[in-house]
């Protein structure tokens, strides 16, 4: 049999780089199509096709292995290989020989309607030319695309896959811009605050959060991963800029929305920073909401928890672990020391005329804070031009430097110091506009202190942590015989609920509208004003009958030199009262006067 009879099948090989390409557009099916003709103007008939939608700088492809195993199963058939181009084969000078001479050591030959493949030199000469342009051309194409990208980065748009909580949009004029996609966006912004605030403790409670939400993506398999959280609390683009470490591109404004500010990723950097991984244990909090938080009495020893094995059903129970303590290891019901914290937890209920006052106090405050931006403005400016004074003062001193480790260290005090800036810049741009309106802010909070039973009896165990560490100043300790030792409480629950505190014994009533002094009698008024007309010498010397007529009147004011004063009493009081004294004549005061002068001495 003749090497022509031996060689009238073909398969075809087509390669697209990116599955987008499948799908959007026609890359395969045009390469299909092509090397179809060219096989049927070389008399040769398709048997198989095989395709593959990923880069070519790689040789381990599920469609390059597929037609490998076929060729090699139809060795005796030898078949000829058809591609559109060289670069359809391979991108990569080394993968492109490596597939080559696999497929031509099985005893198949080689055709491409792009290329004119032979045995003489001249063949091998522009077969050569054309793997090494096709090199040429792929990391060309991938220069240009990061230069393209490191210039959008500069100017402030994102480049890189888009986090949970936002995807990208094509705009008119600006390209692909980030947007944020809901739900998902509020539930990654109350992930991100609540750790900043401490809300989440850890990065595994916020792990939790997000994989009890159903609305929030998981990944493939339905799990949130703890990568996953360090890499979405680590993601400045959240708090609107972006950066590329990798490019040496610094943290740069961004043109799409942020749902946190920079203040707050900046808090969120600081405690990941001292942070410590807590793996996730079903039993770890959901179980047991007070292990870790409630001390032992004794020794001060947080308590654990545990299940033990019954004869028909597992108990909870929780325990101090600490050796030598005097309750090691001594059980304590879950039911008793849980029902023992929410009696104290009902009991702290601060009486509703307190919180009538603690609102008024808080939107005086309030209104203080707002007429003082332009004060705080201003001293935010004066902060940020010393920045910028200091940041000159170090680009001079990297120009007469020659050591890099010198310019390195340099280098990085200039990126704390615009980091700095940045995080004043945004405190400069939100003054005077809070976030919230002041009935939206206080609303919640004085709800939670009115009944933090309420809250904490949702059942969420987030709620219960938040709950422990608002209520409570210090952790509250548990004895396994006297139960809650008697706890301190949080700074709003202290001053709110120690003032009238119903379920404590406590009893009490409201201050009066007027001074906590006792009223002044008239006729301590009426010799003030005699007193302020010069009249006080015929009191001169008689102190001791002054101080009986104070003592029958129960008057408890400052006796002065020349008789009874009333220090208290403004000018304008003693003005008016004196006004209306000497026009329609006090009865009262004329009386007190006239007993007063029957009883003293002429004055010597």
């Amino acid at each position: 049999m003749s090497d022509e009879a031996e060689c009238l099948e073909c398969v075809i090989y087509c390669r697209v780089s990116h599955v987008r390409q499948k799908t959007e557009g026609q890359g395969l099916v045009g390469q299909e199509t092509r090397c179809r003709e060219y096989a049927a103007s070389l008399g040769l008939t398709v048997v198989a096709v095989f395709s593959d939608d990923m880069t070519g700088k790689v040789a381990g492809r599920q469609g390059m292995d597929e037609m490998l195993a076929f060729l090699k199963k139809n060795k005796r058939r030898h078949l000829t290989v058809v591609w559109d181009a060289v670069s359809r084969l391979a991108r990569n000078r080394e993968v492109y020989w490596l597939l080559r001479r696999a497929i031509t050591e099985l005893g198949c030959k080689i055709a491409s309607p792009g290329m004119q493949y032979g045995n003489d030199a001249a063949s091998d000469f522009r077969e050569g030319i054309q793997v090494e342009f096709s090199q040429y051309e792929s990391r060309e194409n991938a220069e240009r695309t990061v230069n393209r990208m490191k210039a959008r980065l500069q100017n402030g748009y994102a480049v890189f896959a888009a986090p949970a909580g936002y995807r990208y949009r094509p705009m008119p004029g600006e390209g692909k811009m980030l947007e944020r996609v809901e739900p998902a966006a509020s539930i990654v912004r109350e992930a991100l605050q609540g750790y900043a605030d401490g809300r989440f403790e850890t990065q595994a409670d916020v792990m939790r959060f997000l994989q009890d939400n159903p609305l929030f993506p998981k990944d493939a398999t339905g799990v949130v991963r703890h990568s996953r959280v360090s890499q979405m609390l680590a993601n400045c683009l959240y708090a609107g800029y972006v950066e590329s470490p990798k490019w040496k591109i610094p943290q740069t404004k961004g043109r799409h929305d942020a749902l946190i500010s920079f203040e707050t990723f900046t808090r969120i950097q600081a405690r990941m920073s001292g942070a410590t991984y807590t793996p996730r244990r079903r039993n770890l909090d959901e179980d047991f909401p007070l292990r870790g938080f409630v001390l032992c009495a004794d020794c001060g020893t947080p308590l654990t928890a545990c299940w033990t094995k019954g004869a028909d059903r597992r108990h909870p129970y929780y325990l101090c672990p600490k050796r030598g303590c005097d309750s090691y290891g001594k059980s304590i019901r879950r039911q008793r020391i849980e029902g023992d914290f929410e009696t104290l937890l009902k009991s702290v209920t601060p009486h509703a005329a307190v919180f009538r006052v603690a609102r008024r106090i808080f939107k005086d405050l309030w209104d203080l804070r707002i007429a003082s931006t332009e004060t705080e403005a201003e001293s935010l400016r004066k902060e940020m031009k010393a920045i910028d004074q200091e940041v000159a003062r170090t680009l001079d001193k990297i120009l007469v430097v020659s050591l890099p480790a010198v310019i390195k260290a340099f280098e990085d005090q200039v990126e704390e110091l615009q980091a700095k800036r940045r995080l004043i810049a945004e405190k400069l741009q939100n003054v005077g506009r809070p976030k919230l309106s002041f009935e939206e802010t206080l609303r919640t909070a004085l709800d939670f202190i009115s009944n933090p039973w309420i809250l904490w009896s949702s059942g969420r165990l987030e709620d219960r942590r938040m709950v422990m560490k608002l209520v409570f100043g210090d952790r509250p300790k548990y004895h396994r015989k006297d139960g809650v030792r008697t706890p301190t409480l949080s700074l709003p629950f202290k001053v709110l609920g120690n003032v009238l505190s119903v379920g404590n014994g406590v009893s009490g009533e409201m201050a009066r509208p007027k001074r906590f002094e006792l009223l002044t009698p008239r006729f301590v008024v009426w010799c003030s004003i005699q007193l302020s007309y010069g009249r006080a010498g015929r009191f001169h010397g008689r102190s001791r009958r002054a101080i009986a007529l104070r003592r029958e009147s129960g008057a408890t004011h400052t006796w002065g030199l020349f008789g009874l004063q009333a220090p208290f009493v403004t000018k304008m009081t003693r003005r008016r009262i004196g006004a209306r004294g000497s026009r329609r004549g006090n009865q009262e005061s004329r009386a007190v006067a006239g007993r007063m002068m029957s009883k003293r001495a002429p004055c010597g």
